[in-house]
C-alpha cells in the first residue's frame, strides 16, 4: 500500500512565478510521486521545468485556498538547490527533480529523485480539524466525481471534528470548502 503525504507542491510556470497545489505525493522508494490530472498547471510546469518543491504545512488554509481557489497567492521564498520555490509557511520541504514519468491519459506520474530536503520549524502536531479540512480540500476537488450523499455524509463527518477542535484558521478554512461545495451544487442545478 502506498504512503501518500498530502503536501503542497510548487512548480514554476513559464514566466518563473511559482504555481501553489495541493497534492497527494506517494512515497515509492526510492522515489517521490507526482501525479497531477489531466489537464492541470501543475502537469504542464512539470513537463516544461522537471523540478518541484514539495512543502509539508499544518496551515489547513493553503489546502482549502487552493482548491476552492480563494486564494492562490500563498508567500514563498526561493528553493535552496533547485530553480523553483518553496512555501515560506513550510514546517519543512524537499526539492526533487523528475527522473522519470510513467504516462497515463488521467494521471500520469512523474517519478522524482529527492535533491535536498530541509526542516525550517518544529512539527507539533496537528488538531483534529486541520486533518478534517484536509480531507474536505480532497474532497472538494473530486465533487465532480462523487455522488451528492456521499459528499453529504462526509461533510457531516468531517463537521464533527472541526467543530470540536478548530481554531480561527481551520473556521475560515471550512467556510471555503462548505461555499465550495455550495458553489458546485448551485452551478449544476
Amino acid at each position: 500500500m502506498p504512503f501518500i503525504r498530502e503536501s503542497i507542491v510548487t512548480t514554476s510556470n513559464e514566466d518563473g512565478s511559482a504555481y501553489i497545489a495541493p497534492l497527494g505525493v506517494i512515497e515509492q522508494e526510492p522515489f517521490l510521486m507526482i501525479a497531477p490530472f489531466v489537464p492541470s498547471t501543475t502537469l504542464e510546469n512539470l513537463r516544461r521545468h522537471p523540478f518541484a518543491c514539495i512543502s509539508y504545512v499544518t496551515d489547513a488554509r493553503i489546502f482549502a485556498g487552493c482548491v476552492t481557489r480563494r486564494r492562490r497567492d500563498w508567500p514563498v521564498v526561493p528553493a535552496e538547490r533547485v530553480t523553483g520555490w518553496r512555501l515560506a509557511a513550510a514546517l519543512a520541504h524537499a526539492e526533487v527533480e523528475v527522473a522519470r514519468v510513467i504516462e497515463d491519459p488521467q494521471r500520469p506520474r512523474f517519478l522524482c529523485r529527492e535533491l535536498h530536503e530541509a526542516t525550517h520549524a518544529p512539527f507539533r502536531g496537528m488538531n483534529r480539524a486541520q486533518a478534517a479540512v484536509v480531507e474536505g480540500a480532497i474532497l472538494v476537488s473530486r465533487l465532480h466525481m462523487l455522488p451528492a450523499d456521499k459528499i453529504d455524509r462526509e461533510m457531516a463527518w468531517l463537521a464533527i471534528a472541526v467543530e470540536k477542535t478548530a481554531g480561527e484558521a481551520e473556521l475560515e478554512a471550512w467556510g471555503w470548502i462548505r461555499e465550495a461545495v455550495e458553489r458546485f451544487r448551485e452551478e449544476r442545478h
